[in-house]
């Protein structure tokens, strides 16, 4: 065989597997267009979209938007900034973050206020006044004590007292004093119902009420107490439930 039969017999080999590689390149791209149409498709879909900016997109929630910056004195915050809590897990979001409405404080600061004067009317009165200076002087500063206790404690009590709805589940935490708390937990796929109660005329004027939620898991009733935007919330909570169904359905996780 000479140089010229050993070329023809090689050449066509040569060009079948350029022809292959051809094809196989064309299939890897095929793939790959294939599987960032598939992504698009499931960005689209909302995939790998929060929940929080689905419920922004409702119109049920347009008069609700995002808090910027620090409020800690506000008893409704929807999708905070900065807010962070023991076991909170690196990718859970805060959807919403309350407490007992404001004006539930009124009792204790009438209260507070009413104790405050109490030594400066007995003083008026003259009512100790065959009672020592000194001892006099010692009464007052330790009712005055005995107040500024009862006011921080009863301020402590409403501002560490909060209720907290993240992408995942739902938090109560009760601030006792401190030395003690109780926190209880339960997953958004665990909300079996979801109520609240608004009655009387001063809940409906300031728009506060009590949201009760039944789950399956070890706590099964929290209670959000004399909480601002009842009817917001619960549909924030529903919403947030068929979400997690429709992730188990679709086979999705955040």
């Amino acid at each position: 065989m000479d140089l010229s039969d050993i070329i023809q017999t090689r050449m066509p080999d040569i060009f079948i597997s350029s022809k292959n590689k051809e094809k196989e390149d064309i299939k890897d791209n095929k793939e790959s267009d294939s599987l960032v149409e598939e992504k698009k498709i499931k960005t689209d879909r909302g995939f790998n979209k929060p929940p929080v900016e689905e419920i922004l997109k409702k119109e049920a929630y347009r008069g609700l938007h995002p808090m910027q910056g620090k409020k800690p004195l506000s008893s409704f915050l929807f999708s905070p900034d900065g807010i962070n809590f023991e076991t909170m897990e690196a990718e859970e979001k805060v959807v919403l973050f309350l407490r007992k409405h404001l004006i539930t404080n009124i009792p204790w600061i009438f209260v507070g206020l009413v104790m405050i004067l109490v030594p400066t009317v007995v003083s008026a009165l003259s009512i100790f006044d065959s009672v020592p200076a000194n001892f006099r002087f010692i009464f007052v500063l330790i009712w005055y004590l005995i107040t500024m206790a009862y006011i921080l404690e009863s301020f402590l009590t409403w501002f560490f007292n909060v209720y907290i709805v993240t992408d995942e589940r739902i938090i109560d935490i009760d601030f006792y004093n401190l030395i003690y708390k109780e926190v209880s937990d339960a997953n958004i796929d665990k909300i079996q119902d979801v109520t609240y109660k608004m009655g009387g005329v001063i809940r409906t004027l300031f728009n506060y009420g009590d949201v009760l939620v039944q789950t399956a898991s070890e706590v099964p009733n929290f209670d959000f107490l004399a909480v601002p935007k009842p009817d917001m919330i619960a549909r924030v909570l529903q919403d947030l439930r068929m979400e997690e169904q429709q992730e188990l359905v679709e086979g999705r996780i955040r």
